[in-house]
């Protein structure tokens, strides 16, 4: 992936999550998670609708406190910390983000505005470091050429990878994607994954954690894999050990068979 991924990356665990509920109102979203995630992880959390994948998610990119328990993030206790402060060092994709973007914004700036951690280019001044590391990352995901048309003229692809490269324009040490998939058609996910493969495999990359409804989705080189059902953890762990037929069955709640081919997985209903 080349050298503009974070080299500082820390050693230990990046989230701990210990006890973690979150409820609104009668709802458990999460119940009792204990999770955590290492620098040199690379995670995949899968469920189904409703599962609480997303709010996982929120909770790991400090937009969310628990209602009980302990989260800790980048060696920090929400709660205790400035999050304004943490979040700059974490990267964020998501949907309700990429509604925040104008589709009038050039998709450069939508790049290298990350650096100030805002949404759209408005009096800023970047120096030469930040207009190099965005045009390498642009170029990196594959959306360099689209620089100054605007955001809302690409295509899903080339939103999502634009999405991506600004998560990592402020050099994360946590990068998070919520169904960076969704969207995209065969070629477009097949262009993504092998791109979040590339990454995946990348030493100096920082820890990750992919938020997704299908195992087609998961990049070879993923090391760990959280499957949640109802706000529970059903599994967690090695990702070879984790992704079974069995656990999958459990977590979306239908007899599934799942195959492996040059590391990608396929699941169906069994038969």
């Amino acid at each position: 992936m080349g050298d503009v991924s974070n080299p500082g990356a820390p050693e230990g665990a990046v989230v701990r999550m210990t006890g973690v509920d979150v409820v609104r109102g009668q709802d458990h979203l999460l119940r009792g998670v204990d999770w955590s995630v290492e620098a040199d992880h690379r995670w995949v959390v899968l469920g189904p609708n409703g599962a609480g994948k997303t709010t996982l998610l929120q909770l790991a990119a400090a937009l969310m406190h628990p209602t009980r328990g302990e989260v800790r993030l980048l060696g920090e206790t929400l709660g205790a910390v400035d999050v304004f402060e943490l979040r700059p060092r974490i990267g964020l994709t998501s949907a309700s983000l990429a509604q925040r973007i104008s589709g009038a914004e050039r998709t450069g700036d939508v790049v290298v505005s990350a650096g100030y951690a805002v949404v759209g280019r408005w009096r800023e001044r970047y120096d030469v470091h930040d207009l190099t590391r965005a045009g390498l990352l642009m170029q990196q995901w594959g959306v360099a050429q689209y620089a100054h048309r605007p955001f809302g003229t690409l295509s899903e692809g080339e939103r999502k990878r634009t999405q991506i490269a600004r998560a990592l324009m402020p050099d994360p040490e946590l990068l998070l994607l919520d169904e960076p998939g969704a969207g995209l058609d065969l070629a477009g996910r097949e262009d993504l994954v092998g791109r979040l493969t590339d990454l995946a495999k990348y030493h100096y990359a920082p820890a990750q954690v992919l938020v997704t409804h299908h195992v087609e989705e998961i990049p070879p080189g993923y090391t760990h894999a959280l499957l949640l059902r109802d706000g529970e953890v059903v599994a967690a762990g090695a990702a070879d050990d984790v992704l079974t037929a069995a656990t999958l069955s459990d977590t979306f709640g239908l007899p599934l068979s799942l195959a492996r081919t040059d590391g990608r997985f396929t699941a169906r209903r069994a038969t």
